[in-house]
């Protein structure tokens, strides 16, 4: 059977097992408080990070990296604008080729107080030149076999010469007047024939003389020269009067003769004689 305890020694037992209990309460108690704090300490200090373990950050863009005030993004220059040609078309200078009969090679035709046909045509053929530069023309004084003749081009030719001293008592029209031509087999017809129209035209009005045109000959219509030039360079021969009959405007009145040539060389240029 078992023993039963004294009243003294249960008290005893109760009152070590209460401290006991009481002890462990402390111990609770004090845990939560612990863990409490350390969570309060953990929200207020973030943990440091750990050396050697620093994270790269990439580079920021200008368009995506933050900055104070709003953000102006350089500006590359843009190129230049091309530059447009002009509008206004560039004229082109007329050119023409003064081909002074006979100098350079011989004497021509002569009177017999020694009056020569070369003294004529290159005194007309100067003026013609001079006046046609005064125009704006650029203007070439040629000889009569002059080198540049070799596949000479321009916008238009003439060679002046002057007809003969002879008396033609029998001649019907009397030996005087002009007479204008171009080659017989040309390769621009129509331009040709444009150009003699103007300066037989344009002469005529200027001078008053008569068109003397039975007395063209094949002198005149196979002229060396036209087969020295360019093809296609309108070419044309004039014979501004005859030395004897026409002596008078011929040396007196050469500003007529000039005039008339020029205003012809002038019509075909500008198109008046189409």
């Amino acid at each position: 059977m078992a023993k039963r305890t004294s009243g003294h020694a249960s008290a005893a037992y109760e009152d070590s097992l209460g401290a006991a209990l009481i002890a462990l309460r402390l111990v609770v108690v004090v845990s939560c408080a612990a863990a409490i704090g350390a969570m309060f300490y953990g929200l207020q200090r973030p943990e440091e990070p750990s050396v050697g373990t620093v994270e790269a950050i990439p580079y920021l863009t200008p368009s995506l990296a933050p900055s104070v005030g709003p953000y102006t993004p350089s500006v590359t220059p843009s190129p230049d604008p091309p530059i447009e040609p002009s509008s206004t078309p560039t004229v082109a200078v007329p050119r023409v080729g003064i081909v002074a009969g006979h100098w350079g090679s011989d004497t021509g035709a002569m009177c017999p107080d020694g009056l020569t046909e070369v003294e004529i045509n290159l005194d007309i053929a100067r003026r013609a030149v001079y006046l046609l530069q005064s125009l704006g023309y650029q203007a070439d004084l040629l000889e009569e076999y002059d080198s540049r003749l070799q596949g000479y081009q321009t916008d238009a030719l003439v060679s002046i010469h002057a007809d003969s001293c002879e008396e033609f008592p029998n001649a019907d029209p009397p030996a005087s007047g002009f007479k204008v031509a171009s080659v017989e087999d040309s390769m621009v017809p129509e331009a040709e024939g444009r150009l003699v129209g103007c300066l037989a035209q344009s002469y005529a009005a200027r001078t008053g003389m008569y068109f003397h045109a039975n007395s063209i000959t094949y002198d005149m219509t196979r002229y060396h020269t036209f087969y020295e030039i360019d093809d296609r360079t309108p070419g044309a021969i004039i014979e501004t009067g005859f030395m004897l009959n026409d002596r008078y405007i011929l040396t007196q009145r050469a500003d007529l003769v000039v005039q008339g040539i020029v205003d012809g060389i002038v019509c075909f240029i500008e198109g008046e004689g189409q």
